[in-house]
Order: structure tokens, then sequence, then C-alpha cells
């Protein structure tokens, strides 16, 4: 398959000239519809798969500097604005978070912890699948690429167990047995970690960005203590409600935990980098927690992680050079932020804010926040990235809730924390599904199936039980 696929992208750019074309509205800047155009353009590009999101980025760089809608008449500062997001310390969290999460793979410890939970949790096909999940968990404060986590290190000992215990993927009528099962918990259980951590995917800190434009300051810290509690309840009761659902045929594992020991006997005793590494991320976390108190930035604390890694060589230069995933991330993140950005500062979310405001003025904020919220989580049907999501609709939606009086922190954390859980929707919605899909253990009608049924499980869980720990915790 071509990586630029030309039906897509000739589509993608008739779009973007209609909207170039058309008159902006009454109140909006040429300047700032024009980016718009671009913008909107883009995220259309990425969701029809165009191209690369790489390359639709670039290509929106390329655009914004030549069109000139960031500084009109100055060519040289026009280029100096486009390139101005990869200057953002949120950005380089996320990418230097991919080359610390290196490290968890290269030394084996984030095998090695998988394996630890599977031999105490893995007697059952339930306890296998909260083992799994507790592993992800541990994985994921220092992961944020969960498709790394899930699809690296989570996946291929998931798909191991299910085929030692004889659910093969080749053969559909093993696949009940236990493999569909530990997909769809193992899923789930990426995406509740996902939203647990500021740092435990990529859009999170895309969110945290920005909420900050719209002045909504929120910290590695206060991120996890809004979502503690809905996530530690989600990851009691997801597994549990999908092994009543979607139940295995296989009840009992008993043989997983002397499989897992087994495992960590050929991998030998923890050698001198996997301590390191467990030192390196001990170090993170204790400076995440407390960075505020100390006066330590988080992109500090990962530029400290990442040092101490380099000197102590359980990374080398040549890992962080060829960690495609990061400078990637790094490339695309820095666009549609640059554009998201720029769009608020030229007028066009405070003008929509204002706009939708007329709509549905006079509605109470606790009637508009569920409305605000529930529609954001499930328009994810129709993107393939939550990336793409958050760039495409997160200042829009937090903007309007906040002209109509929702609490600024709570509505910006809200919105943050569906772009893990409203992953589990479809095959395609969040970075590791098309990895767990691919397995074929579960068919496409019952992950979707499974899919609404857990988004109501969540929508409970975070909206209902969240809602009142929220209270406690005087974020409303």
């Amino acid at each position: 398959m071509k990586e630029i696929k030309y039906l897509q992208l000739l589509v993608t750019v008739i779009f973007g000239v209609i909207i170039w074309l058309i008159p902006p509205p009454v109140g909006v800047t040429p300047e700032a519809w024009h980016l718009l155009a671009i913008f909107l353009s883009t995220i259309l590009g990425i969701i029809l798969k165009a191209a690369s999101m790489g390359t639709m980025s670039i290509l929106a760089i390329t655009l914004v500097a030549l069109s000139g809608v960031l500084a009109p008449g100055n060519p040289g500062k026009s280029i100096t604005l486009a390139l101005s997001s990869f200057g953002d310390k949120v950005i380089w969290l996320i990418g230097i978070s991919f080359f610390i999460a290196r490290g968890f793979i290269k030394t084996g410890l984030g095998k090695r912890i998988a394996y630890i939970f599977i031999r105490i949790f893995g007697k059952s096909s339930l306890g296998l699948a909260y083992g799994l999940g507790l592993a992800d968990l541990v994985l994921a404060p220092a992961v944020p690429s969960n498709t790394a986590r899930g699809g690296g290190i989570i996946y291929p000992i998931m798909k191991s167990m299910a085929m030692n215990f004889g659910s093969v993927p080749e053969d559909p009528a093993t696949h009940r047995k236990l493999g569909g099962f530990l997909t769809l918990s193992s899923y789930n259980m990426n995406l509740i970690t996902s939203s647990l951590f500021l740092t435990g995917t990529a859009s999170n800190p895309m969110c945290q960005k920005f909420a900050k434009n719209m002045g909504i300051d929120i910290t590695w810290m206060s991120w996890f203590a809004a979502a503690l509690v809905p996530a530690a309840l989600s990851i009691i009761v997801v597994p549990f409600v999908l092994y009543k659902v979607y139940p295995p045929e296989l009840k009992s594992t008993g043989n997983a935990p002397a499989m897992a020991a087994e495992k960590l006997k050929e991998m030998g005793p923890v050698h001198k980098n996997e301590w390191l590494m467990l030192l390196a991320f001990v170090i993170l976390l204790v400076l995440w927690i407390t960075g505020d108190l100390f006066g330590i930035d988080a992109t500090t604390t990962a530029l400290i992680g990442l040092v101490f890694l380099l000197l102590s060589q359980v990374l080398d230069w040549e890992d962080v050079k060829s960690e495609k995933g990061a400078w990637d991330t790094i490339v695309w993140f820095s666009a549609l932020v640059m554009m998201a950005s720029f769009l608020n500062s030229l007028g066009f979310i405070p003008w929509f804010s204002d706009l939708i405001k007329k709509q549905v003025g006079g509605m109470q904020w606790m009637v508009a926040f569920p409305i605000i919220v529930l529609v954001y989580f499930y328009s994810h049907y129709i993107f393939a990235s939550a990336t793409a999501h958050v760039a495409a609709m997160y200042s829009a939606f937090l903007a309007v809730g906040i002209s109509v009086g929702i609490p600024g922190t709570l509505l910006a954390l809200v919105l943050g924390f569906c772009g893990g859980i409203f992953g589990t929707l479809t095959h395609y919605g969040h970075g590791p599904a098309p990895v767990f899909f691919g397995s074929t253990y579960v068919e496409l009608k019952d992950w979707w199936k499974c899919g609404f049924l857990l988004s109501i499980v969540y929508i409970i869980l975070w909206m209902g039980i969240g809602a009142g720990w929220w209270k406690v915790l005087g974020i409303w």
C-alpha cells in the first residue's frame, strides 16, 4: 500500500480550497479563516489517511508559511511562527518520554514486570486479564506511546498466553476459548491507563497545552489525582464486565503462573541495566509528583531521566536517533498544536464559542456539561486517531463549555480523560486498536457491540462516580 493515496489527497485539497474561497463570517478575520481551511483539511487528510500524519503535518506547516496567514506581508516572521511549536516544552515532554520508554523495551524490564503480574494473578482467565492490565498500569506513567506499551509489550505476551492454552488466531473455533476475552480486556485496560496519567498517551499533553492557552493550568499530579478514583474503578470493573458479556470458554488458566515463572527463569536474574531503568523510573515518578514543590518542570524532569539513562549507558545516542515514533510525534504534534493555538489567538475559537453560546444561552451549566461531554465522546466514531480528535475539537468544546459557565478545570480534565477511554468504541479508535484487532480473535460486530456497552460503563464511572470525587477535590 502506497504511503500517499492520491484520491484521498485530492479530496482533502478540494475540501481545503472550498473553505478557503468561502468568505469568512462576520467577526472572523481572513487570516483566521484561511488558517481554519488549512487546519480542517489537514485533519480530514489524517482521517482519510491520504498520507502519513507526518507528511500531512509538514504539508500544513509549509502551507501556513507560504500563505502568510500568521504574519501577512512578512515571510520571515511567517515561517518562524509556523515552526514556533517545535520549541514548546509540552511537545518535548512527550518526545523525550518516548526515548525513556525505549529503555523498558531494550532492557526487558517491561516484559519482566508483565510476567511477574501473570505469575501472581494468572491462575484464572479473569486473573490473567487483571495481571496483564496491572502490568500496563505500572508501565503507563513513563511509556507515553500506548501503542508501544500495548502493542509492543503487552500484546505479544497476551497472544503467547492465549496460544499456549489452545486459542490460536488461525482457528476461529478457538477464539472464544481465551484469546477474544484477553484481547478486549488488554486493549481496554490500556485505554484506562492512558486516561489515568498525563504521560499515558500522546494526546494528553496536547489537552494540557490547549487548556493552558485558555488560562487553565493542569499539572501531572492534578491530572492523576482527578483520574485516580474513576480509573481505579474502571480497572476493577471493566475486565469483570467483559468476563460476563464476552466470557472466555476457558475459566481456569492454572498453568499460566508456571509459564510466566519459566519465562522469568529464562530471563535470568535482574541485570544491572534493568536496575538502572527501574531507578530512572522511580526518579521520574517522584519528580513528576513533587516537581511543583521544588520548581522542577515536567519536561525538565523528563530531560533528567533521559540524561541519566544516557550517562548510565542504558540507552545510547543510536537508540535516541532510531526512535522513529518520538521524532514522528514531535513533528505532527508541533504542526497540530501550532495551528490549533493560532486559531485561538487569531480569534476563531472565541468567535465560535460565542456563536454556540447564543444557541444554548440560558442553559444551566450542569445541563450543558453532560451534553458537551457526550457529544465529544461519541463523535469519536468518525475519528481514526485520538490526536486528530483532540486537535479538531478539544479547544472548541472547552471554549464553548466555559462560555456557558462550566468550571474550566473540570471540563478541561474530563475532555482530556475522554481522549483515552473513547477509544473503546471502534477497532480503529486508538493507536493500539489495529494491533489488538489484527490478532483476529474478536469479530468486528463483537468489538463494536462490546465497545458501545463499555462506553456506557465508562460514562457511569467517570461522569457519575467521578463527579463525586471531583467535588471532594474541589474541582467544581
